[in-house]
């Protein structure tokens, strides 16, 4: 029975995560728009997502480079999303290449499609509690 669960949210477990990384993308380019040479990154939403699924993401296991970091773990649905470089609309002359309207833009976007993922995940669990209490 928990196969079948998991394979009902799995989907939305892999766009969770890569919402909620592309989140932290995007807030990292609009804390560093003041940056020189800062180059603004993105990734491509629907390929990360498609690899996840098929499970081609891989597991990374966090990198410890010093004798004082703590070992962590990624667990779960196995998500590594390729991070791009953004176009620049109008290149800056100290090299940055954040564009504020186009993050702002794109953090609304991402924080609305995260919110209505939570949403469909949400019913999806309410309907499978139905279900099995049915």
């Amino acid at each position: 029975m928990g196969g079948k669960i998991d394979g009902a949210v799995q989907f939305y477990q892999a766009a969770l995560r890569l919402r909620e990384m592309r989140q932290e993308v995007l807030a990292s380019n609009i804390a560093n728009a003041d940056t020189p040479n800062y180059k603004a990154r993105d990734m491509d939403f629907a390929r990360s997502l498609q690899a996840a699924l098929q499970g081609s993401g891989g597991n990374l296991a966090p990198a410890i480079t010093a004798p004082g970091h703590l070992a962590g773990s990624r667990s779960g649905t196995a998500v590594n999303a390729d991070l791009l470089y953004r176009r620049p609309v109008q290149p800056s002359a100290d090299g940055n290449t954040v564009d504020m309207d186009v993050e702002r833009a794109q953090f609304a976007d991402n924080a609305l499609r995260y919110e209505a993922s939570v949403k469909f995940v949400s019913e999806e669990i309410k309907r499978i509690l139905m279900a099995i209490q049915g």
